[in-house]
């Protein structure tokens, strides 16, 4: 059951926990999962109507990714299936692209998690900082809102725009086409579920809310009132019949119009579903494995489309109510999988009589619950260059889409990153004595003087000798007028060296060898001194030119310029 891929080992937590099952732990995770079930039921018809698919695409990928994810997961209490995060990009491929370039986005995305889990990248998707992860859920919040208003008012709009700002204008243009049976039914639920944590935690305020207003609905309808409020059914034929398998045919021309949006799935799927694993792990005291989480993920992925879904990931709400319920091993997502199989193949047809108003509800609250509107002001008063990558990646996210979103944040914080670390990197020029503060494999005492030898000067760099750095470098030793027989480079501090790096010191070797002028290496650590050495640079200055402290190196200086 265990494969080993390289240095990776396919380990889902299921195979450990079941090593060590119990009753009393099958049946928490019983308890456990037909409650998630049941959340999940209503959460997944939103989703799947607000991405422009039917309502039963929602609960499938609900069913194949909650199965998918608890049995090849690296997290014991993961909830998987459709998220509100998805929503956007999901009605833009389709409106771009079709449903069938869905299904193939989808399948490209959950091989790019299969491969970043299998090549061991879990970690490296947590260091994507926290202002573009805020920026982007804040603008996806206020998108989904905004994606609601139509029929949370029941206004009578025939076509509504794409794009934000249109949106809002036609909004406003068509607002006196409110239907107030559609507004009471919409505003009614938010209320309810706001209201109904303050009653039961036990029942999610969604399922209050539904159930209540597609009851009452239904009765009005029949003494003739409330007449013009739109149901599922009214705009969805309900089919309540499992689909067969549907792969696409791949050819690379539609794999490459298609890479994109598939990468920004992977992406968000990924920080999603391990920012989820991530807080569950707070809670319940575990750890969980992020390349095996994200192997699953990937697989839950591929398969979804195939059977009729859409992109699903780690469902932070209701992996808590597992959490909440007492779920604690796979099981229990196993579990909400097979009840939310059994509502689709008994109860599905009823799902026509919910009001599309009350569903707007729901969005709105699941919108508000993802705003995060107190992080995104405690943010605000952080550095200006976070607030700046912050602001543009929401407002990239809002008027344009989540890829451009995703992909200019990352390089406005690597820029910002590159910036920080070239102001923490200082090269500092010495001429008749060193005072040193430390030791780089020699001892001394704070109060010792190291003189420097006559035509000798030491060029010291604290911090990384990367391509930010390399420039500044070069400027330093320029600016210096004098016409030195010996150039030390103390590297003591330098904990990396990068291409650039290399480069710039090869030049400066040449350049210096052509003056005249004798180049010495002090304090290389081991790191930095394997890279040099890997890329032939100890070839140009020569081994005995590498001293390992600032003592053997001025040493050296001084029986250079003695000859």
């Amino acid at each position: 059951m265990i494969k080993s891929l390289g240095k990776f080992v396919f380990k889902p937590k299921l195979f450990d926990d079941l090593k060590q099952y119990d009753k009393a732990t099958f049946t928490a995770d019983v308890m456990a999962g037909i409650i998630v079930g049941i959340v999940a039921l209503p959460l997944a018809i939103a989703f799947g109507i607000a991405s422009g698919v039917t309502p039963e695409k929602g609960i499938i990928t609900a069913i194949i990714a909650g199965l998918a994810i608890s049995l090849f997961g690296g997290s014991r209490v993961q909830i998987g299936g459709p998220t509100g995060a998805f929503i956007i990009i999901i009605y833009g491929i389709i409106q771009q692209y079709g449903e069938k370039g869905l299904l193939i986005a989808t399948i490209l995305a959950g091989i790019f998690l299969v491969l970043l889990g299998v090549f061991k990248l879990g970690t490296i998707i947590k260091y994507i900082p926290y202002p573009i992860v805020v920026g982007f859920t804040s603008g996806i919040a206020l998108t989904i809102f905004t994606t609601q208003i139509k029929d949370l008012f029941g206004l009578s709009i025939s076509e509504v725009p794409a794009d934000f700002i249109e949106k809002w204008i036609v909004y406003v243009k068509h607002f006196h086409t409110i239907d107030w049976w559609s507004a009471g039914v919409g505003l009614l639920s938010v209320i309810i579920i706001a209201l109904s944590p303050k009653v039961t935690r036990k029942i999610p305020g969604s399922l209050i809310a539904i159930i209540i207003m597609t009851v009452g609905i239904y009765f009005l309808k029949q003494y003739g009132w409330a007449t013009s409020v739109e149901t599922i059914g009214d705009r969805f034929k309900i089919n309540a019949e499992l689909p067969g398998m549907n792969v696409p045919d791949l050819n690379w021309e539609t794999i490459k119009q298609l890479v994109s949006p598939a990468i920004t799935i992977a992406i968000l799927g990924a920080i999603e579903s391990l920012l989820s694993a991530t807080v569950a792990d707070g809670v319940i005291g575990d750890k969980h494995d992020s390349n095996q989480e994200l192997v699953g993920q990937g697989i839950a992925n591929i398969l979804c489309p195939i059977f009729g879904g859409i992109p699903a990931t780690g469902a932070i709400a209701r992996t808590m109510t597992n959490i909440n319920n007492g779920g604690r091993t796979p099981v229990a997502g196993i579990i909400h999988a097979i009840v939310l199989l059994l509502i689709f193949l008994l109860l599905m047809p009823l799902a026509q009589y919910i009001p599309m108003a009350c569903l707007a509800g729901v969005l709105v609250i699941v919108s508000y619950n993802m705003s995060g509107w107190r992080t995104f002001k405690g943010l605000m008063k952080n550095p200006k260059a976070d607030v700046a990558v912050l602001i543009t990646t929401f407002l990239l996210t809002v008027i344009f889409d989540l890829t451009i979103a995703i992909e200019i944040g990352l390089v406005l914080a690597c820029i910002i990153f590159i910036e920080r670390v070239m102001e923490t990197t200082e090269v500092n020029l010495f001429k008749d004595e060193i005072i040193p503060t430390d030791t780089d494999g020699t001892v001394f005492t704070k109060e010792e003087h190291l003189t420097i030898p006559a035509q000798t000067e030491v060029y010291e760099i604290d911090g990384p000798y990367f391509f930010g750095i390399a420039t500044r470098f070069e400027e330093v030793i320029t600016q210096t007028k004098d016409n030195p027989k010996v150039r030390i480079i103390r590297m003591r501090k330098v904990p990396f060296i990068d291409s650039t790096g290399i480069h710039n010191l090869t030049n400066l070797c040449e350049m210096s060898h052509k003056d005249g002028v004798h180049i010495i290496l002090s304090g290389v650590n081991p790191k930095v001194h394997q890279t040099l050495k890997k890329s032939g640079f100890y070839n140009i200055i020569g081994r005995d030119n590498i001293c390992d402290n600032i003592q053997e190196a001025l040493n050296v200086a001084k029986n250079y310029v003695e000859k």
